[in-house]
């Protein structure tokens, strides 16, 4: 019996990628994640260090090249010395 195939295509990814609101959320993300680092005091490399990863995983991270995951999130936090809610609650306006 043939396997069916469920490979994703472009139009097939959803609407959050073209949703405003997702996009400006997610950049409040990733000003956050570079925010929590800089308050704890550690550079690219050293945080890298940290959680076990090359340099360049973190400035993708940041940069939003490369989307992070809830265990990774947990890490981030852990080093960050944040509550994982710091990352994910929105910002006051």
């Amino acid at each position: 019996m043939p396997r069916k195939s469920y490979q994703c295509r472009s139009s097939q990814r959803g609407p959050y990628l073209k949703d405003k609101a997702y996009r400006r959320q997610y950049k409040q993300f990733l000003a956050k994640l570079r925010r929590a680092r800089k308050e704890a005091g550690l550079s690219q490399a050293k945080a890298a260090q940290l959680l076990g990863r090359p340099q360049p995983f973190l400035s993708k991270c940041e940069a939003g090249e490369r989307r992070v995951d809830i265990v990774e999130l947990c890490r981030f936090a852990r080093i960050y010395k944040k509550p994982v809610t710091y990352f994910v609650e929105p910002d006051e306006a």
